[in-house]
């Protein structure tokens, strides 16, 4: 196997909103701790887009997955959906047809990971939205949607939200725009992330 195809889909979380350098998002960091626990080169294809819904994620990003023949996916969506006022109902069908077409690409339901809406409801940023009470709820509510709907198809779950929570990691840990993870939060995102997939996706060069 020459290189290793890594198709990450889903909205500012994913393509690093506040960062940088693009090397700094969590996609591009896990990529590099497969690369050094493989010895090869993990191409990542990073279709998310700043403000994108699971409307939005449907409509551009699943067209342009079938294309990619990726090995490895990961699917972070649905901010936007409740900042935009979605409901429940309408995330689950919307998140049911994504992890569908995921999983029709043909892989193994453990090389796709569906990773939790971090939690932004008490970050300065997120004032216009909302209350943070209101918020939290929400993203908790539309996190147990994604996990249900990943469990039931075998793929990985990873609740961030935990780690999203935390506010007293210092500098590096929020963005300048105070809502999106700074450099250290996607580095403990991708951390954590590989805590889950690691050893699974480590393995994929084996014959």
């Amino acid at each position: 196997m020459e290189s290793i195809r890594y198709l990450a889909l889903g909205d500012s979380y994913t393509i690093g909103t506040g960062l940088e350098q693009e090397g700094q998002n969590f996609p591009s960091l896990l990529a590099t701790r497969l690369t050094q626990a493989t010895g090869i080169d993990v191409a990542v294809v990073n279709l998310g887009v700043n403000g994108y819904t699971t409307a939005d994620l449907i409509r551009e990003e699943l067209p342009v997955a079938r294309a990619s023949s990726p090995e490895i996916v990961s699917v972070l969506i649905g901010a936007n959906d409740i900042v935009q006022g979605s409901d429940e109902g309408s995330y689950r069908r919307r998140l049911q047809a994504i992890y569908a077409s995921v999983g029709e690409l043909g892989l193994p339901a453990g090389r796709m990971l569906s990773i939790s809406i971090p939690d932004f409801s008490g970050l300065p940023g997120a004032a216009p939205f909302g209350t943070a009470g209101q918020l939290r709820a929400r993203v908790d509510a539309f996190n147990r949607i994604a996990q249900t709907e990943a469990d039931s198809r075998g793929f990985h779950f990873a609740d961030i939200s935990g780690l999203s929570r935390e506010r007293d990691r210092g500098d590096g840990w929020l963005a300048a725009d105070g809502l999106h993870p700074g450099p250290w939060q996607h580095r403990a995102i991708a951390d954590y992330l590989w805590e889950i997939v690691g050893g699974e996706w480590a393995r994929i060069t084996s014959p």
